[in-house]
């Protein structure tokens, strides 16, 4: 049987298979992008699909403190729409 990816929700904290979370990256240069393949070099975060959680870490700032930089509000709004807000 194939291991499953298991990855953690910087704002849940909760252990889930890595295809139910997105994947937030800053890369060398320092831009702060949403990886869809789960494979850009740089700093990541993961984030659960929830409305919910994606509005508690824009108001936490949680990922600025993983990312170790400023995330812009764009950034939330293509997740929101990602879950289809």
């Amino acid at each position: 049987m194939k291991k499953i990816p298991m990855r953690t929700c910087v704002v849940t904290g909760e252990k889930l298979e890595k295809k139910e979370l997105i994947r937030i990256v800053r890369t060398k240069e320092g831009t702060v992008i949403i990886d869809e393949t789960g494979k850009v070099n740089g700093r990541g975060a993961y984030l659960k699909l929830s409305l919910d959680v994606i509005e508690k870490a824009e108001k936490t700032k949680i990922l600025n403190k993983k990312l170790e930089t400023e995330v812009p509000s764009s950034i939330y709004e293509e997740l929101k729409a990602k879950v289809g807000v």
